[in-house]
């Protein structure tokens, strides 16, 4: 998914009041404020009781669910004819910012900022990206990612991570 066309839905987002927070690669890239690598998708977190109003918005431009094998109420995955594709992850939380149900996000995940094409955006903050960054078969990308992160917010770099640092000190 190419920059404008994130930018073009965060301000389609904004405007209906959807409290969207983007996660994954693209948070990864407003954090680092340029983009590093190309993205199949855009990763978006937001409240479960909105759900209904974004399917509303993105079922006017002919947006589809395109069902995967984790699909459920609060994690699916929105395609439109052109390609663009949004996986959504929905989430409710207590008043104390704890998770409620659905995915779980906490409030201090989705309080982060950072820049796309000069646009600041609502995302996940480094720390939390960076932690968000295990439990699944690691790639080269989740690497490029964590390493980006870690120099420049200066993070501890995951000791699940070690693997690829070391091949990286023997270049």
């Amino acid at each position: 998914m190419h920059a404008r066309s994130v930018i073009q839905f965060w301000e389609e987002a904004r405007e209906a009041d959807l409290e969207v927070c983007i996660d994954g690669g693209w948070a990864v890239d407003a954090l680092l404020g340029k983009q590093t690598r190309r993205h199949k998708d855009l990763d978006i977190a937001l409240p479960a009781s909105r759900v209904l109003d974004l399917r509303s918005l993105l079922d006017a431009q002919g947006y589809v669910e395109i069902p995967q094998h984790d699909t459920w109420e609060h994690n699916f995955v929105l395609q439109a004819p052109n390609g663009n594709t949004i996986d959504v992850h929905s989430y409710a939380l207590h008043p104390d910012g704890r998770s409620k149900f659905g995915c779980t996000y906490t409030a201090d995940q989705l309080n982060g900022t950072g820049v796309i094409l000069g646009t600041h955006v609502r995302c996940v903050p480094p720390r939390w990206l960076v932690a968000f960054h295990a439990g699944y078969e690691l790639a080269e990308k989740d690497w490029q990612d964590v390493r980006q992160l870690c120099a420049k917010f200066d993070i501890e770099i995951p000791k699940i991570y070690e693997q690829f640092a070391r091949l990286d000190d023997n270049h």
